[in-house]
């Protein structure tokens, strides 16, 4: 998309020229003395090209449009002219030769081939004047986010690297890409089997957010961006975009998070159900918008992705996997560092207790997310600093809540009376018997029969055999009256575990009552 405020003329190509600005319909030069070097890296950037690399009067003709009567006070940082500051002029024209001439370098070229869209497919670079695939190891989501911005593709959903026959391809790093360096400067010719594959977003992205998956959202039509207003958007318009972003459920909505609206406003009513893919495939309506008041254009957060372990003999025990884009794929275990460091923060997000053990498994080749060990300590959102690898490795964790919980029941041959909410009536003097089971996961182990009342506390142990145990009470008294919980004891994998049933409160009655053969279990 070619910017509208600014442009080079009579240069040898898009990036080089004498630069002149619009205002009011009305193009107009820039004196040298109104223009500096910050000011020349926002109209590079703003053109889409590389840095600047001449800046000087007189190269690219003389002044025929009027001059520009204002300096410009940029930062460097902004994304077009017009968003600079700027303070008042006295001149009304420039002395010969001193009409801002400006040659950027040439910018970096990607794109994506080989995919459904110009937004989805082979990530390639063109550098000395060849296009080749792109081999950039262990790059992430955040480096294909440079790509995909610079295509106007959005944000990025998905990364991959894919086996293919050797090929010459462009090494590019990480670094150089996250430093917004010139590619070229550090693009390397290599030998390789493996190229990148990129998706980016195409029509919806988020801005100034503290990762991927946060930020003012704004949507594109007509190759224009728009932000959306507050009153144009709900709950289920969220659920979507969050989806087409490849990120969690949508966790907050709200207006005035990421700084004000700069792009002009959408000018309809979304009206999504909540399952389609795509923002723009969702119903809308007419909007008679065409701003949004201050702090109610539309900002999103969308939860990180989703982590499980599978295939252990618990919830807390197992095989690590990192589900995106609705599909669940291991961790890789090829990087040598992993320690129970970075087990206790998948532990912790599982609520599973603390870390207790990490082990890396051999398996057959599968494909595999690979995150490094300083992504997980940062607490950054994984999916920013996940890429997909083909391992013969995958990570087994053990938290210390892996065992499944106990089942605490209760039984008698007379004198119970129904049990509700885990509280039980025993009539004095009958009998009556309180079983532990768990499901089975070890064998052997103990349970533990806790007893706690208001002015003491008992322990009971019996051997689990067959997972359960009986403690038998032949004559209930009221020294019986209190709470009751089971607590299974294993050790297993080199360490002690241990797991507590729900509480059952026993009340003691005065009188007993006639023969009942009942059983009452209390699970979680």
């Amino acid at each position: 998309m070619s910017p509208d405020s600014v442009r080079l003329l009579n240069g040898s190509s898009l990036c080089s020229g004498r630069l002149e600005v619009k205002s009011n319909q009305s193009w107009s030069s820039v004196c040298e003395a109104d223009f500096d070097q910050q000011d020349a890296e926002v109209v590079c950037r703003e053109l889409r090209c590389g840095p600047p690399s001449v800046l000087q009067g007189a190269l690219y003709g003389e002044v025929e449009a009027p001059v520009w009567s204002k300096e410009f006070q940029c930062g460097g940082h902004e994304s077009a002219l017009l968003d600079c500051r700027s303070s008042g002029s006295a001149r009304n024209s420039c002395s010969p030769g001193k009409a801002v001439g400006l040659t950027c370098s040439e910018p970096d070229y990607f794109r994506l081939v080989g995919g459904a869209s110009r937004c989805t497919g082979t990530l390639e670079f063109k550098h000395l004047g060849e296009w080749r695939p792109v081999y950039g190891f262990f790059w992430t989501l955040k480096e294909a986010a440079v790509s995909c911005e610079q295509l106007d593709c959005g944000s990025a959903v998905y990364i991959e690297m894919v086996d293919s026959s050797r090929t010459t391809g462009w090494l590019i790093s990480s670094d150089c890409v996250l430093s917004r360096s010139p590619l070229r400067d550090c693009a390397t010719s290599h030998y390789t089997d493996q190229i990148l594959k990129l998706t980016c977003s195409d029509s919806v992205r988020l801005l100034n957010g503290s990762s991927l998956c946060s930020g003012r959202l704004e949507v594109k039509s007509n190759q224009s961006w728009s932000s959306v207003c507050e009153a144009d958007f709900d709950q289920q318009d969220a659920e979507v975009v969050c989806r087409e972003l490849g990120c969690g459920p949508p966790s907050v909505l709200q207006g005035a998070l990421y700084e004000e609206v700069e792009a002009s406003v959408w000018s309809k009513e979304f009206q999504c159900g909540g399952h389609e893919s795509a923002l723009l495939d969702c119903r809308s309506s007419g909007s008679a918008r065409n701003s949004c008041s201050p702090g109610k254009a539309v900002g999103l957060t969308c939860s990180d992705n989703d982590v499980r372990l599978v295939g252990g003999p618990s919830r807390c025990a197992g095989t690590l996997e990192l589900k995106h884009l609705a599909g669940w794929r291991p961790l890789c275990g090829s990087h040598d560092s992993w320690t129970l460091k970075e087990a206790a923060v998948f532990c912790e997000h599982l609520d599973c207790g603390s870390a207790v053990s990490i082990e890396k498994r051999r398996s057959s080749r599968t494909s595999a997310w690979l995150i490094t060990p300083e992504c997980v300590l940062s607490t950054s959102p994984l999916r920013g600093c996940a890429t997909t690898d083909s391992s013969y490795q995958i990570l087994k964790l053990t938290c210390s809540d892996f065992l499944v919980q106990p089942v605490i029941s209760v039984s008698s041959m007379n004198g119970v009376s129904k049990a509700q909410q885990q509280e039980l009536r025993v009539s004095r003097g009958s009998n009556f018997t309180i079983s532990c089971s768990i499901q089975p996961q070890y064998p052997g182990g103990f349970f533990q029969l806790t007893f706690t009342s208001s002015n003491t506390a008992y322990n009971y142990t019996q051997p689990a055999v067959n997972h359960s145990a009986y403690f038998l009470f032949p004559a209930a008294k009221l020294a019986h009256q209190g709470n009751y919980s089971c607590v299974y004891h294993v050790y297993a994998i080199a360490h002690n575990f241990s797991s507590e049933s729900r509480l059952l409160s026993v009340t003691v009655s005065g009188k007993l009552k006639q023969r009942l053969s009942d059983v009452y279990s209390f699970e979680s």
